[in-house]
């Protein structure tokens, strides 16, 4: 049995307890989750149907019958043509599987349209949202998964100790300059694409937690933010440091940065099965609130890690979703102070049976 038809099966038995007679899912990370299919969304109706027991159905386009075929576990692939109508195609799928007057949920990020055809086809039918079955499920990370992490995470550090080694040659360059050469450097690394553009923040642009990148040009003893990640088959990582490339920065910052280096620790030690994602967030934040610099932590501690690089569990204040063996979340705690620079530091940890494990093992310091 694939990965794929492992997570399959497990949602269905969740399925089956919570009396859902299926899923319907379109082209999205939960479609490759449970098929090992991939595809952007189109115009052309494209569903797998995963109902509460036997086996999954995909209807999609005859041009991509084969595609489905080589890359998915799935079996039952049905097909319709431009000449034909998608909607008595779904009928008929519908009506084989039995669904009707029940409940399916619906990939929460499908297209009105698809799901406007769904209401039509099946009128007397309870509509809710896949997340409901797969958001807990995809946070558990199953082998297979936590590899790609792993692997993900390693081409970060390399890419993060490549530019502490440029060090004075950092000076000079853009905001822009700089995340472009990133860019190029996760790929050199063996990166498969970027899960979200680079954030590179030098002085001032560093306190706006989000700042993507600019024309400012970095300075000697300026604090960067760096906030990147790659993927690896199909999974990313994460991770912020904030350095000095050359130059002297202020005591202030020194000072500053010390205080997130202990809090982005705090945090990880608190890691293990049982504690809630709210006591993370706490232990962080009471480090930097004894600081001081409470009211300039302006964001939740972290967010999960999977196909998407911001998923459940959510690591935010006063959460009592008790962590589990397998949940991937990044801790990332941030000062920021406006108009003079900010500071992030952001690893991603997995829970583990013994505490949590560091996906990331490069240096937090500022040093280059």
């Amino acid at each position: 049995m694939t990965p794929f038809e492992r997570r399959a099966r497990a949602c269905q038995r969740r399925l089956d307890s919570e009396a859902i007679d299926a899923l319907v899912l379109f082209p999205s990370q939960n479609l490759y989750y449970v098929s090992g299919f991939e595809e952007s969304p189109g115009e052309r109706h494209l569903f797998l149907f995963l109902p509460r027991s036997g086996d999954p159905v995909f209807l999609v386009p005859d041009l991509y019958e084969t595609q489905v075929r080589e890359e998915s576990w799935v079996a039952d692939v049905r097909t319709w043509g431009d000449d034909d109508d998608p909607n008595a195609a779904v009928e008929a799928v519908a009506s084989d599987l039995g669904l009707g007057d029940g409940r399916i949920l619906v990939d929460d990020t499908m297209w009105a349209r698809f799901t406007h055809d769904l209401r039509a086809v099946l009128p007397e039918t309870d509509f809710g949202l896949a997340s409901d079955v797969l958001a807990p499920l995809r946070a558990q990370k199953d082998d297979a998964e936590l590899d790609a992490l792993r692997r993900a995470g390693v081409v970060a550090d390399r890419v993060v100790e490549r530019l502490r080694d440029m060090g004075d040659d950092i000076v000079g360059m853009t905001e822009t300059e700089l995340a472009r050469h990133i860019e190029r450097l996760l790929e050199e690394e063996g990166g498969e694409g970027i899960p979200f553009g680079p954030l590179v923040g030098s002085g001032p642009n560093g306190a706006k937690p989000h700042h993507s990148h600019g024309d400012r040009v970095i300075e000697a003893g300026d604090p960067v933010v760096l906030d990147f990640g790659t993927r690896v088959d199909h999974y990313p990582s994460d991770q912020t440091r904030t350095v000095v490339f050359a130059g002297d920065p202020s005591a202030e910052f020194e000072s500053v940065h010390e205080v997130v280096q202990r809090a982005h620790a705090a945090a990880i030690d608190a890691v293990e099965p049982g504690v809630t994602a709210g006591e993370i967030d706490a232990a962080a934040r009471e480090v930097i609130e004894e600081a001081g610099y409470g009211d300039r932590f302006i964001h939740r501690t972290g967010h999960g890690v999977g196909l998407d690089v911001h998923e459940e569990p959510y690591i935010v204040a006063d959460s009592d979703r008790e962590l589990a063996v397998g949940n991937v979340f990044s801790i990332e705690p941030g000062v920021y102070l406006p108009e003079e620079f900010g500071v992030r530091i952001e690893d991603l940890v997995v829970v583990t049976e013994s505490g949590g494990e560091r996906l990331n093992s490069t240096d937090t310091g500022w040093h280059c």
